[in-house]
Formats: C-alpha cells, sequence, structure tokens
C-alpha cells in the first residue's frame, strides 16, 4: 500500500519538504538582489515565473505525500495539512498585496509550510504506533 512507509522515511520526506519549502524562500527574498547578475551567468531562466511555479509545486507535492502518510499511518491529525494548504495558497498568490509586501507574504507563506512539516514530524514522533513499525 502506497501510504505504508516507516517513520524514517516519513521524516525524510518531511525534512525533504522543509528544506525544499525554505530553499524555494530564499529564492524568492534573494532574486531582487540577484536580478542584475542572471544574465552575465546565463541564468535568467531563475527569474521566470514558471521556475518559481515549479520549485512550490514539487515543494507540495512532497508535503502532501509526507503529510498524508503521516495523517493516514500514524497520528490522524489533519491541522498539519491546513497549515500546508494555507501557506502554498499564500505563497503561490505571493504578489497579493502588492509587490513591495511581497518578501512579507512569501515569508508567511514559508512558515506556514514548513511549521506543517514541523508539526507532522512531532505527531509522528509522538505516536505510539511509530515505534512498532
Amino acid at each position: 500500500m502506497l501510504w505504508i512507509m516507516s517513520n524514517k522515511s516519513n521524516n525524510l520526506l518531511d525534512k525533504m519538504g522543509i528544506w525544499a519549502s525554505s530553499l524555494c524562500a530564499l529564492h524568492c527574498l534573494l532574486l531582487p538582489v540577484l536580478i542584475p547578475l542572471l544574465p552575465f551567468v546565463g541564468a535568467s531562466f531563475f527569474a521566470d515565473a514558471w521556475f518559481e511555479r515549479s520549485i512550490l509545486t514539487v515543494s507540495m507535492i512532497i508535503g502532501f505525500w509526507a503529510l498524508l502518510s503521516g495523517f493516514y499511518h500514524y497520528h490522524r491529525q489533519i491541522y498539519p495539512l491546513y497549515s500546508l494548504v494555507l501557506g502554498g495558497l499564500i505563497y503561490w498568490n505571493k504578489d497579493m498585496f502588492g509587490h513591495e509586501y511581497e518578501p512579507f507574504t512569501i515569508a508567511v507563506g514559508a512558515v506556514l509550510i514548513i511549521a506543517a512539516h514541523l508539526i507532522n514530524l512531532k505527531l509522528c514522533q509522538s505516536c505510539r504506533q511509530c515505534d512498532d513499525h
């Protein structure tokens, strides 16, 4: 069955999700500083919206996989998924309050996604069934 995973593989997915979300936030926050340099190094694709959305999509897929496996197999708590979805929606619409507030919006979205993974890790580690698998 797809959802049956060891606690170690679920922890790995959460840690991968934390890294992916952190890198995505770092990319978005540093990009305005690096934009003038990108053409010189031949990496202008880093500034494209499709690249940002691709990173976020991968981060969300990892997040859903980790959190749903934790939910179904270990703790049955849904609130980490709420945090993941809300963070993803905020992050996806990072310019909803205008470009001047974009760094704050990115930070809020990233914190919610990372918090979802940290909560899932904590719930999975505190679950008694986790020790049995």
